[in-house]
């Protein structure tokens, strides 16, 4: 919940003429949605990809405040990000709701970005693996492995998010090539590499190169360094 519409829509021209006509990644920008149109025009025609935070899992209905998949691709939207840390912490989202909005997405049309991660109680007890485990499983419940290759999974340790502190490479790559597994162990080992996972936790340029570097670390889900150009390039660029 950051800028407003003059600065958004700056910060996407911005994005879009760092990124040029043949990006040798995939970019996306997503907004609050009450900037999504806005920001949709300042990408238009770029390879600037563009996605919202958040949907609710209904195709319509009085759901008043909330938007469904149909709404977010009428504005263009071909993303949507799902079960975000602080969407669980702060707004009590469960898997199961997740698993919900994400078959919703997909039924849409929309490439679901699911995000889980572990809280610093949660790593310091050593329950870090059985805590991805869980949301991976519920948040993918009912995913069939033709439409597994559809989504993308952000792992972010959520100690690492806004702190400051960031997960060393090693760190990182550890609980990816374990989620690559599980995901193996879900589906099977081709789709599994098939699967996006991106790092998000205090992304920033200084450290993407080594995170990016790692086997099984194919993005990031780039939170406070996305607010800056210079910053978000120099990010684009170690991709």
């Amino acid at each position: 919940m950051n800028m407003r519409s003059s600065s958004a829509t700056a910060l996407a021209s911005g994005v879009a003429e760092a990124v040029g006509e043949n990006p040798s990644v995939d970019v996306v920008l997503c907004p609050p949605s009450v900037y999504l149109s806005a920001v949709g025009e300042a990408v238009a025609g770029t390879p600037v990809g563009l996605g919202a935070q958040n949907l609710y899992a209904a195709e319509d209905g009085a759901f008043t405040g909330e938007v469904n998949a149909g709404m977010l691709t009428d504005v263009g939207c071909g993303y949507v990000i799902l079960g975000h840390s602080e969407r669980r912490a702060l707004l009590g989202e469960t898997d199961q709701q997740i698993s919900e909005k994400l078959h919703n997405a997909l039924a849409g049309n929309l490439t679901p970005i699911v995000c889980v991660g572990e809280t610093l109680g949660d790593r310091e007890s050593g329950q870090t693996e059985q805590v991805v485990e869980t949301q991976v499983r519920g948040s993918l419940a009912g995913l069939d492995e033709v439409r597994a290759t559809s989504i993308v999974l952000a792992y972010e340790p959520v100690w690492a998010i806004g702190t400051g502190k960031t997960a060393t490479p090693e760190q990182a790559e550890e609980v990816h090539a374990f989620i690559r597994r599980l995901l193996g162990d879900i589906f099977s080992a081709q789709t599994a590499e098939q699967i996006r996972i991106q790092y998000g936790g205090s992304v920033k340029p200084s450290n993407a190169t080594e995170l990016l570097g790692q086997p099984n670390i194919d993005g990031a889900l780039v939170g406070g360094a996305s607010l800056k150009v210079e910053d978000f390039a120099g990010i684009i660029n170690a991709g």
